[in-house]
C-alpha cells in the first residue's frame, strides 16, 4: 500500500483588518482580504461594525460591542504571525479607543489606518461624529501611516482642500498627528492626473498615474490600505529599523498594483463596481 504523500508547509505572514463587514463584498473586510492575498501575505478579519449593505449602497450600521472586538483581536495576535493591521471603519469612540489600545500594546507592528467616514453610496456613518475626536487624540498618534481621501483630510484637519498646494500642505499636516507619515489620495480632485501624496519622515513624495475614467466604485480606498499593509508584511526587512523606506516602497508598489486593478472593474450586479486586486 503506498504511502500517503507528506504535505508541504510554507509559513506566511499576517494581515490583521480591523474593519467593516460588507455583505456585498466591495469593501470592508472581504475587499482588504483580497487585496492582502494578493500581497502574498495572509488576511485575518476583526469586525468592528456590521452593516446592512450592497453594491447599491449602504443602508445601516451597527457597531460591534468594544470588548468583543478587542477579545477577537486578541486572539488573532496571541496566535498568528502578524505582521501588520489594517484599520477600516469602526463606528464608534468606544471601538476607537480599544484599537489605540492594540496599538499602544503592538508597537512593533505598522498599523494602518484609513479613517473611514462615509460610504460611497448612502446616508449612514461608518465613523460617527464623536469617534473623530477619539481617533485624532488616542489612535492616529499610533499609525504607522494614515491614508485619508480629501474629504476625510478635511474632517480632520479642519481645513478646505481645494487643489494640489493645498493637499501637500495636508499630507504633512497629517503626518503631523501620526507618527510621521501620511498618505493624502487625489482621486477626488479634478486633475488631469491622479496624485497621491505620501509625507514620511520629513519629505514629501508625489505618485501619479494616469487618471481613468470609470464608472462609480467602492472599496476603492480600503484596496489600497489593505496592498500597503500586505506590502510591508511582506517586507523582509524590520519596521523597526528602516520604517521610512518600508512605507515609501510598500506604498508606491501598492499605487502601481491599485492602479492596475482600477483599469478593470467587476460587475457583480447593483450599481457600484468593485475592485479585483
Amino acid at each position: 500500500m503506498p504511502k500517503p504523500t507528506r504535505s508541504k508547509v510554507t509559513s506566511a505572514p499576517c494581515v490583521l483588518s480591523l474593519a467593516g463587514l460588507d455583505p456585498g463584498g466591495g469593501a470592508g473586510i472581504l475587499a482588504d482580504a483580497r487585496a492582502i492575498l494578493r500581497t502574498g501575505a495572509f488576511p485575518c478579519g476583526v469586525a468592528a461594525v456590521l452593516t446592512v449593505q450592497s453594491t447599491s449602497g449602504l443602508r445601516d450600521v451597527k457597531s460591534v460591542p468594544a470588548p468583543f472586538v478587542t477579545r477577537q483581536a486578541r486572539a488573532v495576535f496571541a496566535n498568528q504571525n502578524v505582521r501588520a493591521v489594517k484599520i477600516g471603519a469602526l463606528g464608534g469612540a468606544a471601538n476607537v479607543k480599544a484599537v489605540a489600545e492594540l496599538a499602544a500594546i503592538h508597537r512593533d507592528i505598522p498599523f494602518v489606518v484609513d479613517p473611514v467616514m462615509r460610504p460611497t453610496r448612502g446616508s449612514s456613518r461608518l465613523l460617527d461624529d464623536g469617534a473623530v475626536h477619539a481617533l485624532k487624540k488616542e489612535l492616529l498618534p499610533r499609525a504607522a501611516l494614515v491614508t485619508a481621501n480629501v474629504p476625510e483630510a478635511e474632517v480632520l484637519l479642519k481645513k478646505r482642500i481645494v487643489n494640489v498646494y493645498d493637499a501637500r500642505i495636508a499630507a504633512e499636516a497629517l503626518a503631523g498627528l501620526s507618527r510621521g507619515a501620511a498618505l493624502v489620495k487625489g482621486g477626488h480632485m479634478g486633475a488631469g492626473s491622479a496624485t497621491d501624496f505620501l509625507f514620511v519622515n520629513g519629505e514629501l513624495h508625489e505618485l501619479t498615474s494616469p487618471r481613468l475614467a470609470m464608472p462609480q466604485l467602492h472599496g476603492g480606498g480600503c484596496i489600497l490600505s489593505s496592498l500597503i499593509a500586505g506590502r510591508l508584511a511582506v517586507d523582509p526587512r524590520s519596521f523597526a529599523e528602516e520604517p521610512a523606506d518600508m512605507l515609501i516602497d510598500a506604498t508606491r508598489w501598492a499605487k502601481r498594483a491599485h492602479h492596475r486593478a482600477l483599469a478593470t472593474l467587476l460587475d457583480v450586479g447593483g450599481d457600484l463596481r468593485v475592485m479585483l486586486p
